[in-house]
């Protein structure tokens, strides 16, 4: 079976009842996501029902949101605060910290079930009793059932603070969709793109999140976010971002790793590795970005995190950060923070193992990609 733009366009029409998707922007994105699906993917049975979900549930994502943008229009006039967003090389410690931030109350986190479906617009008062956290959670504990290894790899649940591959996924330009499944042309056109438009409408998804449901200054983590911070900042220039260090070495086994296992449940293609080259290449190139864009704005929005201090003291390294970003550490974040802290030991779920070597790197291998990073901040730990 292959995929097709239009009939899954037509099909997202038809669930909703709906016709207007908004600005085409999101059809180049996602005729390269089908046209790599079709080419490069090698789907399996289950692969191909769980990629015509994701690819269909953002399009009706899409669908209602640009509906309740025409009812609501006034949603269009909320500011969003900050944001502060967590970055670094995936495996550094982003969902840890995201996760401790996220339980401040002065901070707006995405959440899982919300970003799977936006609409209708959370409510204050009903936004830990809404009926998609639920369909949330059932499809986590399916997948965990289904692939249980995964439960060591990668914690979350259905309220917990999540990364931004939903929303960037309803304009079909997002470096997750790599994580899924094996799409190196997909990925060659998204180092290509000019990303403004996307992080125009990942704004508006967060504007219709706050409408009804405060506060507005957003907490956001997400590793990609790294290939493309001067169109981030164009879009929110008032962004503050938490660097997650790490010896690049000690993360990209795990990154394969993750990888591998994620994409196996949609095909049955293997070749670490190639798989390997790859993620050093593109992970190397989103460092390179990353830190081209700090050179040249500056120091003045950037706090470095140690991933080595997160783990050996989460409070004072939060602290610290809350402290070079002008927030306020209150009693109460500190009360949460404790108590996440204490809730969440590293190896709590089961360790994940993995051996560098599998992929065909050697840590001498990565370090010299890495290079210009390590000798610029310290991320030896």
């Amino acid at each position: 079976m292959s995929f097709t733009a239009d009939e899954l366009e037509a099909g997202a029409q038809a669930a909703t009842g709906l016709d207007d998707f908004g600005t085409p922007y999101y059809r180049e994105g996602l005729e390269r996501t089908v046209d790599a699906l079709n080419t490069e993917a090698a789907l399996n049975d289950l692969g191909r029902v769980m990629q015509h979900a994701t690819i269909s549930n953002a399009l009706i994502q899409r669908l209602k949101i640009v509906d309740t943008y025409k009812h609501h229009p006034e949603i269009a006039d909320e500011l969003v605060k900050g944001p502060v967003v967590i970055l670094g090389l995936p495996r550094t410690g982003t969902t840890a910290l995201g996760q401790l931030i996220a339980n401040d109350l002065q901070f707006r986190s995405l959440r899982t079930w919300e970003s799977q479906a936006p609409t209708p617009p959370p409510e204050a008062a009903t936004q830990h009793t809404d009926p998609r956290i639920a369909q949330a959670a059932e499809g986590i504990s399916m997948i965990e059932t289904m692939f249980p290894d995964f439960r060591t790899m990668y914690g979350g649940g259905a309220e917990a603070a999540t990364e931004c591959q939903d929303l960037m996924g309803m304009s079909f330009r997002t470096y997750h969709f790599d994580g899924v499944v094996r799409v190196p042309s997909y990925v060659k056109w998204l180092l290509q793109c000019d990303m403004r438009e996307t992080y125009e409408y990942h704004r508006s998804v967060l504007k219709l999140l706050q409408w009804r449901c405060k506060p507005n200054l957003w907490h956001l983590r997400t590793p990609v976010h790294m290939f493309a911070l001067d169109a981030f900042v164009e879009v929110y220039p008032d962004a503050r971002f938490l660097w997650s260090h790490r010896d690049p070495a000690k993360v990209l086994g795990s990154v394969c790793s993750l990888i591998a296992y994620i994409r196996s449940w949609s095909s049955d293609y293997r070749d670490p590795v190639e798989l390997g080259a790859e993620q050093l290449a593109w992970w190397a190139e989103g460092m390179k970005r990353a830190m081209e864009f700090r050179k040249k704005f500056g120091d003045d929005r950037f706090v470095d995190v140690s991933c080595a201090d997160l783990q050996t003291d989460s409070v004072g390294t939060v602290a610290r950060s809350y402290e070079q970003l002008g927030l306020e550490f209150t009693d109460a974040a500190r009360a949460k923070v404790i108590e996440w802290a204490g809730e969440h030991k590293p190896g709590q779920r089961g360790m994940h193992s993995y051996e560098l070597s599998e992929y065909g790197l050697t840590e001498e291998q990565v370090r010299e990609a890495f290079g210009d990073y390590l000798s610029t901040y310290d991320a030896s730990a």
